[in-house]
């Protein structure tokens, strides 16, 4: 389980994240065993990333100070050669988002990029109608978008929903299970990227790694909604059941 293999190394995450869910974010990262760091001041970005074992970007609450520190942390992400994660919260919500993830891309090689489909659509170029943050309803082949936006990027793709599907642009995986309340989760999709960058850099192997996390945290999600009697008890039991996971169990 990859989740164990985070529980085993212990790295040190360094989140540049939505101020939604840094708290989730940060307690779902201990419960596995990862250290987070949630740091997005500029003069601090190269000193931070030193001893940062990866690198969670997500655009989620965006302004122009933590862009420029996204850029500068992702840059020297890359020169030290940690896995960087990208999760484009909203991506086609406003112009400004857009801009701001083509900017990224353009500067930073991004290890992963993890999303819901309209956000994927979004990537692709592909016209969809935004419902903010939230995927929405979508009508367009999401596995050959995924491909074309993996093999444009250099990079993995994982595009969250009923099903997940992970491809590296050659290669596509498709990963059951879960269950509906995390769509009413606020933060859970921010913190499987965050995940996704602890798996990484707790592997070798950075594909196989983001299949199995997706393969985790499905698992989570349903025992997580079997130990619930409503949305607040699944939330709890979601980190619960990531610190269940991560000694080598599930309850």
């Amino acid at each position: 389980m990859s989740i164990q293999s985070i529980h085993s190394t212990k790295p040190i995450v360094h989140c540049i994240t939505n101020y939604v869910v840094t708290n989730f974010t940060a307690n779902g990262l201990l419960a596995v065993g990862a250290s987070p760091i949630m740091a997005d001041e500029i003069q601090e970005m190269h000193d931070i990333v030193q001893i940062a074992n990866g690198l969670l970007i997500n655009i989620g609450t965006l302004n122009t100070r933590t862009v420029d520190a996204m850029i500068l942390a992702g840059q020297a992400a890359n020169k030290k050669g940690i896995p960087v994660v990208l999760d484009p919260v909203g991506i086609g919500a406003s112009k400004y988002r857009k801009q701001t993830v083509e900017q990224l891309l353009q500067h930073v090689q991004f290890t992963a990029i993890r999303c819901n489909a309209g956000e994927l659509a979004a990537l692709a170029e592909i016209k969809v109608t935004s419902r903010g943050v939230d995927a929405g309803e979508v009508s367009f082949e999401i596995e050959e978008a995924a491909k074309q936006v993996a093999t444009r990027y250099k990079t993995i793709v994982a595009v969250s929903g009923v099903e997940d599907l992970i491809t590296d642009g050659t290669t596509v995986h498709i990963i059951n299970g879960g269950h509906a309340w995390m769509e009413q989760i606020t933060g859970a999709g921010c913190l499987l990227s965050a995940l996704t960058a602890a798996s990484i850099a707790s592997h070798t192997d950075a594909l196989q790694s983001v299949i199995t996390i997706h393969k985790d945290y499905k698992q989570v999600a349903e025992t997580a909604h079997h130990h619930s009697n409503g949305i607040g008890d699944f939330q709890m039991q979601i980190l619960n059941q990531l610190q269940q996971m991560s000694f080598g169990g599930i309850k």
